[in-house]
């Protein structure tokens, strides 16, 4: 991380070298650094251990090239990552729960100092492996999750086929709405799949009770209801909770795993 020894001067459309005293150092050595990224969700903590912000007070830290001689982003911090601290997996990050999350101002900034939560605050939601998510989970791809599971249904149940009755696969309810997936289990009772991205939530569960509500009144069809989820599998209690009262919503957690073979 860095700034970049020249900046372009708006007004005259021309770059400008900046001072020594322009440039703010951004950490001091022995802060943490927490990796922010969009929705409320964290990477990795770090900390700080050495810094290069002074103009050429590194050379070997900076990578220049014809365009950029003091190289795009020479000026550098540091960090050493704390891999004790939050998922294992390289692919999964940190959803933080409503008491952990950063004010908008300090979201704003591209650098910011972090005062509405402690250190140790934020190392316990990033610890719970009920705040995991997968780095793939806010990725767009529910509509082909929800094709994925439509083709092939028995990978979701064993049992489970796709709906015999085309009405009942393409149905949309009065109010407009429209389930994922329809499909029959092995003792002929149908099944309402609703998909969702990241972790699960009340509002998601409550979505599918109104779905099933919906086919129960417009076609007097009872039927389960299965939230399949990309978050974590450890859920939260009022999740927990909300999923166990009646009629039950069945939780369901799916990875996203791709592969690259070379053919040539």
């Amino acid at each position: 991380m860095g700034i970049s020894a020249e900046r372009l001067d708006s007004r005259r459309g021309t770059r400008r070298r900046l001072e020594p005293r322009a440039v703010k150092p951004p950490e001091k050595i022995g802060d943490y650094i927490i990796v922010s990224l969009r929705g409320h969700r964290v990477g990795r903590l770090g900390e700080v251990t050495g810094k290069a912000i002074e103009p050429f007070s590194l050379p070997t830290a900076r990578v220049s090239h014809f365009d950029e001689p003091d190289g795009e982003m020479g000026r550098r911090i540091f960090v050493r990552w704390d891999l004790t601290t939050g998922p294992d997996n390289r692919d999964e990050i940190v959803l933080l729960p409503e008491e952990a999350r950063f004010t908008s101002g300090e979201l704003r900034s591209t650098i910011a100092e972090i005062g509405s939560r402690s250190l140790d605050g934020l190392k316990t939601a990033m610890n719970d492996e009920k705040n995991w998510e997968s780095l793939f989970a806010r990725f767009d791809y529910e509509k082909a999750l929800s094709g994925y599971i439509a083709t092939y249904p028995h990978h979701l149940e064993d049992g489970l086929t796709v709906h015999p009755t085309l009405k009942v696969r393409e149905l949309t309810f009065l109010d407009r709405t429209r389930s994922d997936v329809i499909l029959l289990d092995r003792n002929d009772k149908t099944v309402i799949v609703e998909c969702k991205q990241g972790q699960p939530s009340v509002a998601a569960i409550n979505q599918l009770r109104r779905y099933l509500a919906h086919l129960k009144k417009e076609k007097g069809i009872v039927a389960r209801g299965i939230l399949v989820h990309g978050g974590s599998k450890k859920l939260h209690d009022d999740v927990v909770s909300s999923a166990n009262a009646n009629p039950k919503i069945e939780i369901v957690q799916h990875s996203l795993a791709v592969d690259f073979a070379r053919c040539n």
